[in-house]
Parts: C-alpha cells; structure tokens; sequence
C-alpha cells in the first residue's frame, strides 16, 4: 500500500533524570512552580512522528513516503530513513531554519517533561497534498504537525477523496473541538490514546459510536499504554494485549511503533486483532532500545518473536 505520512520531523534530545518527577512538586505550590532537573545523560536521536512511524513500516517491508517541512540540518537525517527504505521525497528544506528538535526528560518512573522547538515544521501549511499531482497515495496519515497544516491536509483530503487517518494525538490540545470533528468527520480512522480519546470526548460530545459509524472500513485505535489497545470496527471491539519486553530502555516512540506495525499489517489487509498484534509487537521492540528509531529487526525475527506470543495461524507468511 503507498501511504503518506504528514506530520513532524524532528530530532530528539533524550535525558535521564534519576529520580522521581513526583517527589519535587508541591501541589500547593503549583502557580509559582521553578524546577531544574540535573540529568545524568543525554544522546541526540533522529524522531518527529511522521519518520518514526514510516521507520517501522519500512522494517516491515513497505516503502512509505513523508510529506514534511524540515531544515537545513536534515541532509543526514533523509540518508539514513532513505537507507532504511523510506522515501524522502516528499521532504522539502526550509532554508534558514532547523530541523524541528523536541526536548524530553524521563525520570526512574518513565514519567515524562518535555519541550517541542518547531523549527521548520512550523512551514508545513505551505507544503499542500495538491502538489501530488498524479502521485496519489492510497492512504495519508494526518499525525501531529503545525496545526494549520493539520487543518489543511485534512480539507484537501476531503476535497480530493483521498482516504486518511486522522492521529492529532500531541496537538489536540491546541485544536478546536470544531476542528477535531473536521478531522474526524470524514476520517477512515481515529488513532489516539485513553487519554487523548478523553480529552476529545470533553472537546467535542463525539464517542466511539460517533467515530465507528456504519461506513465500511471506517475504524478507531485507542492505545492503553500496559493495558495494550482497543481497536473498534463493524460495531466490535478487538481488545490486544501487550508484549512483555525483555528490557525497558525508553517509551520514546513507542506509540509510533505502534502505529507502525498496526499500518503495516493492514496495509496487506489482515484482519483487526492481527493488526494490532502487530502493533503491539513492534511497540515492545521500541521500548527495548533508546530512542524512536533505536530498534532493528528483519521481517522473518520480526515474525518468529510475533509467533512466540501471538498464534497468526500463518496469516504473517505474507510479510516473508
């Protein structure tokens, strides 16, 4: 399947902090709040959301392309993903500007602050899906980005009939309830988390029985974090479990992965509990390795530890 992936492009700066978040905060003291984590270490990792989706499809054999805003320092960025097998075409160079950089500090409990620098990302609006031309993809993937861009790719989709999945996720908190019901509308598919899913219902009055209508093929995934994932299509819920993971390194990404594996499958139209399987194993291998696009695997190691946890009854042979 061609699918395109809008949104983000960023590196990310990852620190440990070691200790607990929690036990510096005092919640009478919140409005005068002043805190400084020394961290015991730092790497710089290559992310944004829309390479770190596409990064796991790509282990799993497809070749999906990204539609993204990026700066002068992305050369050596667009190598490596090209290498992987991810098309970068779609990737145009802000002169002037760098490359987006998100900032995020983890403490003993894999709790998380972080920081989000848009750089070049903050020109997406003028990266429009009708310069595609004839080069339409079957499939677009609207995932967090500047949020006029959000907006506009979500029109030209409507406008051009062009299925997507509509993952606003991070920037639901600085989108209207109106614009979170454009995006969802007309949407194939809602991605989000528990949270994420609470925060839209708050927004907008829309439940899953609004996101899952009666239209064929339209579906949700609402990811659990250790509980797993729901997935919600043809008025049933495929609930999946989580892989244990050998290690924890870094959650950075993880939902990425996810979201990964979960396209890669229904891109061979699997079914809905394969997927997310999928889904679930390709988030594990993240969280095993530092940073989004850490891990490595070919597709017969991806399918051999699927297959120690999950019975496909041979429906993954199509991967080989």
């Amino acid at each position: 399947m061609d699918i395109l992936l809008t949104g983000s492009v960023a590196f990310d700066y990852l620190m440990k902090f070691p200790g607990n978040f929690r036990d510096h905060i005092l919640p009478d003291h919140l409005e005068s709040i002043s805190l400084s984590f020394l961290v015991e270490s730092m790497v710089r990792q290559k992310g944004g959301i829309a390479p770190n989706i596409s990064y796991t499809l790509a282990l799993l054999g497809e070749h999906p392309r990204i539609w993204a805003t990026v700066g002068e320092d992305f050369e050596e960025y667009r190598a490596w993903l090209e290498n992987k097998g991810v098309d970068t075409s779609g990737a145009r160079v802000i002169s002037g500007e760098y490359t987006a950089s998100f900032f995020v500090n983890t403490d003993r409990t894999n709790s998380q602050i972080a920081s989000f620098y848009p750089g070049a990302m903050a020109y997406a609006s003028q990266l429009s899906l009708h310069e595609l031309e004839n080069k339409t993809p079957e499939l677009v993937v609207i995932s967090p980005n500047d949020p006029i861009a959000m907006n506009l790719y979500v029109s030209e989709c409507q406008e051009m009939g062009l299925p997507y999945i509509f993952d606003p996720s991070q920037q639901i908190v600085r989108m209207s309830g109106e614009e979170l019901k454009q995006g969802i509308n007309e949407a194939k598919a809602l991605f989000v988390n528990d949270y994420e899913y609470g925060l839209i219902q708050k927004m907008t009055g829309i439940d899953i029985s609004c996101i899952v209508r009666e239209k064929s093929g339209t579906f949700a995934v609402i990811t659990l974090g250790e509980k797993g994932a729901m997935i919600y299509a043809n008025d049933v819920r495929y609930p999946v479990s989580v892989v244990t993971p050998e290690t924890i390194a870094d959650p950075t990404g993880v939902g990425d992965a996810f979201r990964g594996g979960f396209l890669a499958g229904y891109s061979h139209g699997l079914d809905w509990t394969t997927c997310g399987q999928m889904g679930s194993m390709a988030a594990t291998y993240c969280l095993e390795q530092c940073g989004p696009q850490g891990h490595s695997y070919s597709v017969a190691e991806f399918v051999t530890r699927y297959r120690d946890h999950f019975d496909d009854q041979g429906k993954l042979d199509i991967l080989l």
